[in-house]
């Protein structure tokens, strides 16, 4: 099969496509046959050797978690999916190796859930890390319907499907960005605020009597900043700030998780979860796709088309 594949760590230019041999079905996994893989942040930071000290990597790496496609086979034991059963999900395995960016991947069933029905492969594949980031991030904090929500980065990947699974869940929204993306954010259902010096009080504006919790989608001292302004201050969570928790908040990884994905899927088919897909490339431009993701300049998905 083909797959992108890298032999060390190092930058975009070490990435090649080759031919590989099929992976192996283990029990508890289903072969899917790959539409379309989502293309993240960390999967550059991964080949560039950033996350060496929490991650196992085992080289020559085919990048990518996440994925959407058709079940081709399944494993001994494995009857949560049948063969042409149309999927999407987050792939990550106990280690990084035999990822997505491929012809055919195998994938643990804990990983999967039922492709969303009105969506495209490229648009199902730009949910799962982003969408379950930004969902378990709402869980993590507790929050209920009419509660108040900061999101930090709220025009990123991440922070829209958080504005959007928010607002699906009954509660009001405050979104950080730029000026350019202020419209954008009120067609989401966010109530908008300008990045920079004085956010701390613009919002205290918006929300004289306090937020009931903070999501940190960027870093640079914004958990700080949402201590000062939630009510209770554990009620906030980052997955920027690696020293969240020695700061007495929430420090979340996101996790595979089929019921979580269900969920998402299930907002997708009922309409309250849209996905932009800025660019859908064919997989033997993945050095490029990861340009335009590193360039931080691109505000919808980024796909490679299988």
């Amino acid at each position: 099969m083909k797959a992108i594949t890298y032999d060390a760590y190092g930058t975009t230019p070490n990435l090649k496509l080759v031919d590989v041999s099929p992976p192996k079905v283990g029990p508890g996994e289903v072969l899917v046959r790959v539409k379309a893989a989502g293309v993240n942040p960390v999967d550059w930071k991964i080949a560039a050797g950033y996350l060496d000290p929490i991650l196992e990597v085992r080289h020559p790496v085919i990048p990518g978690w996440d994925v959407a496609g058709v079940v081709e086979a399944v494993g001994p034991d494995t009857f949560d999916f049948s063969v042409g059963d149309e999927v999407y999900g987050y792939v990550r395995k106990e280690w990084v190796e035999l990822g997505t960016y491929a012809e055919l991947v195998s994938a643990p069933v804990r990983t999967l859930a039922r492709k969303p029905r009105t969506l495209t492969f490229e648009q199902a594949a730009g949910i799962p890390l982003a969408g379950l980031t930004a969902y378990q991030s709402l869980t993590r904090a507790g929050l209920r319907a009419g509660e108040t929500v900061v999101i930090h980065s709220a025009a990123g990947g991440t922070g829209s499907f958080g504005v959007q699974i928010a607002v699906a869940l009954g509660l009001r929204v405050i979104g950080t960005a730029g000026a350019h993306n202020h419209d954008y954010l009120r067609s989401l259902g966010a109530e908008p605020v300008l990045y920079g010096e004085g956010l701390a009080d613009r919002i205290r504006a918006l929300a004289p009597e306090g937020i009931d919790a903070g999501l940190d989608f960027h870093g640079d001292g914004a958990v700080e900043m949402l201590q000062s302004l939630v009510k209770e201050r554990p009620r906030v969570v980052s997955i920027a700030d690696y020293e969240a928790a020695a700061k007495g908040a929430h420090q979340l990884w996101v996790r595979p998780d089929t019921a979580d994905l269900t969920f998402l899927a299930e907002l997708a088919d009922a309409g309250r979860l849209t996905v932009n897909v800025e660019h859908a490339l064919p997989l033997a431009e993945a050095a490029k796709a990861w340009e335009l993701s590193a360039s931080g300049r691109t505000r919808g998905k980024i796909v490679l088309t299988v």
